[in-house]
């Protein structure tokens, strides 16, 4: 019984570590932007993380009986909203705005909505079966624990990547770039 409990523990962290690979890449792509400063890059963690959590939680407690009902929609939807924001980033960088998009408020909510979305399918299908709301509860916080780990992970190797001339230099292309083919990869291969 307890191989059990570790591989239901372990499965859980693998699908965390899925999940949060999408907030992830944003937050490497986010984090090149020379004027991010440690509050945004906070804000975006704490964003990620509670996206993550929140939709999980609420795909879980919906179950898995929409499954049918939304396909690959998520992803879909999803990659657009990342897609955009990688030619808003590259926009910005050609035109020297003095304010960052990324930084309005609304961004926050925006990415960290957009990079969740596949949390909803995995609520329904992977922990809406549970049937102890604790459990489940308890499940969402390690998904949202682990994806404000992993942005915040991401923002520290970005942080290092920007120490490098080129990078530095082409940081609103790259991060737009990233994005773009982010997005494009979560609508056409899930």
């Amino acid at each position: 019984m307890k191989g059990c409990v570790f591989l239901d523990r372990y499965s859980l962290f693998l699908i965390a570590i899925a999940l949060s690979l999408d907030a992830f890449g944003v937050a490497l792509s986010i984090g090149l932007n020379p004027e991010i400063k440690n509050r945004n890059k906070l804000i975006f963690s704490i964003s990620f993380g509670f996206f993550q959590f929140l939709f999980s939680l609420i795909g879980s407690l919906s179950g898995y009986y929409f499954v049918n009902c939304i396909g690959s929609l998520p992803e879909v939807i999803g990659g657009v909203i990342i897609a955009i924001v990688g030619v808003i980033m590259i926009n910005d960088g050609m035109e020297h705005k003095e304010q960052c998009i990324l930084f309005s408020p609304k961004m926050y909510i925006i990415l960290g909505a957009s990079v969740s979305i596949d949390a909803l399918v995995v609520g329904f299908t992977a922990l809406g079966t549970r049937k102890s709301y604790s459990l489940i509860f308890g499940y969402t916080m390690v998904i949202g624990t682990v994806t404000l780990i992993m942005s915040a992970l991401a923002f520290v190797i970005a942080k290092h990547l920007k120490k490098l001339s080129i990078v530095a230099r082409f940081a609103d292309y790259i991060g737009g770039i990233i994005l773009i083919l982010f997005g494009i990869k979560m609508m056409f291969l899930g």
